[in-house]
């Protein structure tokens, strides 16, 4: 498979956004407007008020998941343990912004860290419960992997080019030995084929903490149904190693799918390795090396 295209991001600010609302939805033309801290990547996030947000994607390829957005996750709230977002309305495009847009209500809670969670186990296990019943909805006319998700719950062949440029960039800082033995088990490790519902972004900004508990799940812009092991990967890049192990037995997780979750963490842990010196990322890389070396993680 070629290599994903590259988005090109635009730049949004509180002014064009008050031009928005006020054209669009004109009920919310007098709440003050300001961005959300640390609001993410492939959506500029801004504060409508105290209670309401505007989402605006950052590029064409991520404006491909807002309809999926508006059209699945009012189905899908209902039918998990924990608030995700609820689209309020979907906004068109105006004042200079070329792409659809949302408002959602405001979720509050603290993006987690390993840190502020109050009970390392406990959090895997509520984690754990989240995915099993997302997993656990139907999936039929679900969308399926493709651009407006990056071919999430698709094979992990679609992120080999990215996986070897980072490994060529590190040749000499880490054991890329290991590291392609891992990727290739990942990529030897077969899915059953049966579509399940599946996150696409199981990462730590996009669980919030309450009282250092889980308390919601927010940004599906890359769910889809296909294998859902991409929604593992969480399990190295945030867990501690007796949260991973609660978390694997909560979801009864075969071999298989355990090794293709441990590849979607080396992918995005690698590719992170290649980009930044920060400390964060090699502890990563060492938990999934340790892990998978059978040492205690």
């Amino acid at each position: 498979m070629p290599d994903l295209p590259r988005p090109q991001r635009l730049t949004v600010d509180a002014g064009q956004v008050r031009r928005l609302v006020a054209a669009q939805f004109p009920q919310w033309a007098g709440l003050p407007v300001r961005p959300v801290a640390r609001g993410g990547w492939d959506n500029f996030t801004f504060h409508l008020g105290d209670a309401l947000v505007a989402r605006l994607p950052s590029a064409a390829e991520y404006a491909l998941a807002v309809g999926k957005e508006h059209r699945w996750l009012p189905e899908l709230a209902p039918r998990l343990p924990l608030p995700i977002p609820a689209p309020l309305a979907a906004g068109r495009p105006g004042a200079g912004y070329p792409f659809e847009w949302s408002v959602y209500p405001w979720l509050p809670g603290e993006p987690a860290t390993a840190d502020g969670i109050a009970d390392a186990v406990g959090f895997a296990l509520d984690l754990a419960g989240f995915l099993a019943a997302l997993q656990g909805i139907d999936a039929a006319d679900g969308p399926q992997p493709g651009l407006h998700n990056w071919f999430r719950g698709g094979g992990l062949d679609t992120y080999a080019g990215s996986v070897e440029r980072a490994l060529t960039v590190l040749d000499g800082q880490i054991d890329t030995a290991l590291a392609r033995d891992i990727w290739k088990t990942a990529l030897d490790a077969s899915w059953d084929g049966v579509d399940r519902w599946f996150h696409g972004d199981m990462a730590a900004g996009n669980l919030l903490l309450g009282n250092g508990r889980l308390a919601a799940v927010i940004d599906f812009g890359t769910c889809g149904v296909g294998d859902p092991s991409c929604d593992t990967a969480i399990a190295w890049t945030l867990l501690t190693a007796e949260g991973r192990k609660a978390f694997r037995e909560r979801l009864s997780l075969d071999e298989a799918t355990w090794a293709r979750g441990r590849g979607w963490a080396l992918w995005k842990t690698l590719i992170t390795c290649a980009q930044s010196a920060d400390a964060e990322p090699r502890r990563v890389l060492g938990q999934i090396f340790a892990e998978y070396s059978g040492e205690a993680g």
